[in-house]
């Protein structure tokens, strides 16, 4: 039994959140499911965030195989994200996640750090 196993340990729901989770993590495959982005229009799509915690939480994606990662040999060079056939797997769940806390806010639920445009953004 490797390490890994032992800490989740018949847990899949808290593999699954330590893969996806955290702040932005979730988001970054909303906007990566409507297609490749490049780093500065993930940075846009994602106020707030910072260039160090953008480039922090893509590695993390790509080192559980969830997106690739393209460098493009051009002058000057340019990065493109998109998600892996393992991370498209996640659609139908971050599409309930949305359904879920669209309806948390429709109940009065607070929004914590979104805007109506972000909350209302096309079907993933």
């Amino acid at each position: 039994m490797t390490e890994a196993q032992k800490v989740f340990s018949g847990c899949p729901v808290e593999v699954s959140l330590d893969v996806i989770g955290g702040k932005w993590k979730g988001v970054i495959v909303f906007h990566l499911l409507q297609g490749t982005q490049r780093f500065n229009q993930l940075q846009r799509l994602l106020p707030g965030i910072s260039q160090r915690v953008l480039t922090k939480q893509l590695r993390e994606l790509e080192s559980h195989g969830l997106l690739v990662r393209t460098v493009h040999p051009v002058v000057p060079p340019h990065v493109d994200y998109a998600l892996s056939d393992l991370g498209r797997q996640l659609a139908p769940v971050i599409a309930e996640l949305k359904v879920w806390g669209q309806a948390f806010l429709q109940a009065g639920g607070e929004p914590q750090r979104c805007d109506e445009a972000q909350w209302q953004a096309p079907n993933a």
